[in-house]
């Protein structure tokens, strides 16, 4: 492994080497995108580190001189270079004020396939037409948290990797296992179901039955659907059981990414008391137990 060679002094906004960071409000759209590049994006020193510590291929890193000071020992054994820039000249670049001070680009890896996610897996969130970029980095952090295995996706959701999304998970959506479930609904509910999941459907309705009162043993797929109209009938209509979170008159609904927080919260995801991995912890292809990130294998939503 390389070592570090130390920050790079940038003065001219036009330098080529910096080339990753302009106009970052396009740079991190999918390739499939007008004008996207694809590039993962992670700001400030707490969402660079996870990116480093992750298995995406950083490419380099911008930021003021403070900053750089704040990472040099992350980044002792990687061989990438931080270009130093004042935060005027940060700004010009990358076409915004940015207070985090550090940015660093990275490619996309490949994911891995649905049905390996859940061979390794004890429970998994299942996501259908969830868009809202916030909503999806706020449910991956509470699917870091809480210990769940992986996060699947139908075809109609946002990408994790967009750069709000990356900062609102504070940099876990890089450790989460993630992947496209294909064949959404009928193939994707007859994948989970080859794989001895039950599907666990969150939704209001009157008739679902009260989260507390759910059986949750067991491998558990919890779904989710889009912010306002929630999951389609189609999806209602696969899962084995409704459930709602109980509410206060007046109040109909909760946040996707909360509701989903709640039911993750109350999973059997091999979590104790102290935050340590249980005897219930993701089951890895081996039959050991393996981490909820998987072992340093996320996913992407690129073709």
């Amino acid at each position: 492994m390389s070592a570090h060679s130390g920050p790079v002094l940038v003065t001219d906004p036009d330098d080529p080497s910096l080339d990753d960071f302009r106009d970052l409000k396009r740079a991190d759209r999918r390739p499939d995108r007008p004008g996207g590049r694809g590039l993962v994006l992670a700001e400030g020193t707490v969402v660079v580190r996870r990116l480093l510590a992750s298995a995406y291929p950083v490419r380099a890193l911008i930021g003021v001189q403070r900053r750089y000071d704040e990472l040099a020992a992350d980044l002792a054994d990687v061989d990438v270079p931080f270009f130093v820039v004042t935060p005027e000249l940060m700004a010009e670049v990358v076409g915004f004020h940015l207070n985090r001070g550090v940015i660093a680009a990275a490619d996309r890896i490949a994911f891995p396939p649905a049905a390996e996610l859940l061979a390794r897996s004890r429970t998994v969130a299942v996501l259908e037409g969830v868009g809202d970029h916030e909503n999806l980095g706020a449910l991956f952090r509470s699917a870091a948290a809480l210990g769940v295995g992986a996060v699947l996706l139908a075809a109609d959701c946002a990408d994790p990797l967009y750069r709000r999304s990356v900062r609102v998970s504070m940099g876990t959506v890089l450790g989460v296992p993630f992947a496209p479930l294909p064949g959404w609904v009928d193939g994707g509910v007859e994948l989970l179901h080859d794989h001895g999941f039950r599907i666990v459907a969150m939704t209001p309705r009157a008739d679902a039955v009260p989260m507390r009162r759910a059986d949750l043993g067991g491998r558990i797929a919890v779904l989710v659907g889009s912010e306002g109209p929630g999951l389609s009938a189609a999806a209602l209509a696969a899962a084995d059981v409704p459930v709602r979170i109980p509410m206060a008159p007046g109040v109909d609904s909760l946040n996707v990414a909360t509701a989903a927080a709640i039911a993750f919260a109350a999973l059997d995801t091999g979590l104790d008391d102290t935050g340590v991995d249980g005897p219930g912890s993701p089951v890895g292809p081996d039959g050991a137990g393996a981490s909820p990130g998987g072992g340093g294998r996320p996913g992407t939503l690129t073709p």
